[in-house]
């Protein structure tokens, strides 16, 4: 059968391919990739984050032996790190191991199909992630007040310090995980990470070396421990509150964006 005998339907399907559906936008792809995400973790990370609760109260308590409970600044400190330790455990650790994980095995070439922007991958993915540390944080939050004397009038603060807190070290530990050479550099960055949050987070700072405390300044989860430890008092500082807020979300605006162009350096290799 020569060409002529087609029929001119046929011809213009078979000469011209059907172009491509369009890319989706930031926010659709964001949805999408946050929904699959969240599917994908919520059996694989639900263990974890019991590891990660249970880790944070067992410090409480041990903390209860050696600070005094009370309207103090370190029972305030003890109870405000150990809550935001829940959120760096899973942000920060998991997700650098995750995402290192992702480059070692060439599970980024799958994402990198998808039509969807680079942010979108990043920023649903850290997401899906940071979503599981809230009732570990409220239990943790609540266990260390009851623990310590302070009050629980204030425990939905958490509600902006969860995200903001877990935006800044989500995109820390997305950072790690796409920048370290290798699998195992991702991993051993994301625990460095996570017992700096647990020793500069958690130990009161009254009698911490002024150099400690400049480090301390340095870690992005240290304004959402701060900004929740202001709450336990009779009188809370809701400016100094709002303002280490907004540094949380500063640094998790310029750590998702570091953490979107490791994203695009990883897959173009």
């Amino acid at each position: 059968m020569t060409l002529l005998s087609v029929p001119p339907e046929t011809r213009r399907s078979t000469a011209a391919p059907a172009p491509l559906a369009p890319a989706a936008g930031l926010l659709p792809g964001l949805a999408a990739v946050y929904r699959a995400q969240l599917a994908r973790a919520r059996v694989a990370r639900i263990p974890l984050l019991f590891v990660a609760t249970f880790q944070s109260l067992g410090i409480l308590v041990m903390m209860r032996g050696v600070v005094e409970a009370g309207q103090s600044s370190g029972a305030r400190s003890v109870v405000a790190g150990a809550s935001v330790l829940v959120v760096a455990f899973v942000a920060l650790n998991l997700l650098a191991q995750y995402f290192g994980k992702l480059r070692a095995t060439g599970g980024l070439d799958h994402y990198a199909t998808l039509p969807v922007p680079a942010a979108s991958v990043v920023l649903g993915t850290a997401a899906a992630y940071a979503s599981f540390t809230l009732p570990g944080t409220l239990v943790t939050a609540a266990t260390g007040a009851v623990l310590f004397g302070l009050p629980l009038g204030q425990l939905w603060v958490l509600l902006a310090v969860v995200p903001l807190a877990g935006a800044a070290l989500s995109g820390l530990g997305a950072a790690c995980g796409l920048l370290a050479p290798r699998q195992e550099i991702a991993t051993m960055l994301g625990q460095l990470g996570m017992s700096a949050a647990l020793l500069l987070g958690v130990l009161p700072t009254d009698h911490l070396p002024q150099p400690v405390l400049w480090l301390r300044a340095l870690l992005p989860s240290t304004y959402g421990v701060e900004a929740f430890a202001r709450t336990f008092t009779p009188d809370p500082d809701w400016v100094g509150v709002l303002v280490d807020l907004a540094v949380c979300a500063g640094v998790g605006v310029v750590s998702l964006a570091v953490a979107t162009w490791a994203y695009r350096r990883a897959v173009s290799r």
